[in-house]
């Protein structure tokens, strides 16, 4: 199975969430509205409606979507 294109690491002591789309950087989130805005900004179509929880888009590691500390 292909990997997602968008990768949401661990959240680190801050609270933060490092993210990379497509291989590349895009920044770290800390919050699931950060994440969505990051998204939008590396161009993925319709941000605000993707289903996060998609495991064929999303790669969650230390926890899924509802995990930010």
């Amino acid at each position: 199975m292909p990997r997602a294109p968008i990768v949401v690491y661990p959240p680190d002591s801050s609270g933060g969430r490092r993210v990379r789309a497509d291989g590349e950087a895009i920044g770290r989130a800390r919050s699931e509205a950060e994440l969505r805005e990051f998204l939008r900004r590396a161009g993925v179509p319709d941000a605000d409606d993707v289903d996060l929880a998609d495991p064929a888009l999303v790669e969650w590691r230390g926890g899924g979507p509802e995990v930010w500390e």
